[in-house]
């Protein structure tokens, strides 16, 4: 089969931690021909989408971990898989992306659906599971906002679009920073933030959790480093041995029926605590740190999953 990776580019791959690299390594181990797609890199004319592409060869090879081969255009007919990898945020060109997707014939198997994918604020979607989500706020609202931080005393506060622990805020009832930081955050009172009461067990890491079509597929605690909140490993935190709880079950299982129906095949959510955090559709990360602790090439079980949908 030929496999399209729609991802950021190659040269921000770190071979080691990423997860659309270790896709691609399985899915050329397994006999697929894999092509990169750069965002920016469809086009839609006379009724077919066309991708303007490279085929590659992964490699586990720290100094070129991708050998380049030409450069082509392949159309709809062409292409049996799309991965979607792009990171956040979910901006107008992620959008379009998706619109473009859309269009493709039912063959052509999109990883995850755009459609779903465009459902699911990875933030803000959650938020309907009051009975596992901590108490939230989503506002711009100043007066709602510090009325929120009063009640809960110790409150998390980000943006809405954003990914990787960027501009999150820990802030506490009485903290002189917090006109400042609420001011920043909602580009003075122009943009929605959300508010969420802070969870102790963070201290102790988040936990992400990898599902795939709704089941448990691996987890991993990230832990944050002795300067920082932030258990992101972007932030800094670190790749820590887990397991899996029946509060963790229970939150799987809330989320499972949902993820199916909206197409949403490889999911990582994010759990601290008893309490889900985020759900992450666009370019969950995390599955070589889960595969690693478990010695289980995890991304062959996502390969296989896929070729089988594609079948």
């Amino acid at each position: 089969m030929n496999f399209v990776f729609l991802m950021d580019p190659l040269n921000t791959v770190v071979m080691e931690k990423d997860t659309s690299f270790i896709l691609m390594l399985a899915s050329h181990r397994k006999g697929h021909k894999v092509y990169y797609l750069p965002s920016g890199g469809m086009s839609r004319k006379n009724g077919k989408v066309y991708f303007h592409v490279t085929e590659v060869i992964p490699q586990q090879v720290e100094e070129q971990p991708f050998i380049e081969k030409k450069q082509q255009i392949l159309n709809d007919e062409s292409v049996d898989v799309v991965f979607v990898r792009t990171d956040p945020p979910f901006d107008e060109e992620y959008l379009f992306n998706t619109w473009l997707l859309d269009l493709l014939p039912q063959r052509v198997l999109v990883v995850n659906n755009p459609k779903g994918i465009r459902t699911v604020n990875e933030k803000i979607w959650a938020t309907q599971f009051t009975s596992v989500v901590p108490a939230t706020l989503i506002s711009r609202n100043k007066e709602d906002m510090t009325d929120f931080i009063s009640t809960e005393k110790e409150v998390v506060a980000k943006p809405t679009y954003g990914h990787g622990g960027k501009s999150v805020f820990l802030i506490k009832k009485n903290d002189l920073n917090t006109s400042v930081i609420l001011e920043t955050l909602t580009q003075n009172w122009s943009e929605d933030i959300i508010l969420q009461k802070y969870v102790p067990q963070a201290k102790n890491g988040d936990k992400r959790i990898l599902l795939l079509n709704g089941e448990f597929l691996g987890a991993v605690l990230r832990l944050h480093a002795d300067d920082d909140h932030r258990n992101n490993f972007f932030a800094g935190g670190k790749p820590v041995k887990t397991e899996i709880t029946k509060r963790d079950r229970e939150i799987i299982n809330l989320l499972k029926p949902k993820l199916q129906e909206l197409g949403l095949y490889f999911v990582g959510i994010d759990v601290i605590g008893n309490h889900l955090i985020e759900v992450n559709v666009t370019s969950p990360t995390a599955l070589q740190e889960a595969g690693h602790f478990v010695g289980i090439h995890l991304e062959n079980k996502v390969i296989d999953f896929v070729e089988k949908l594609a079948a």
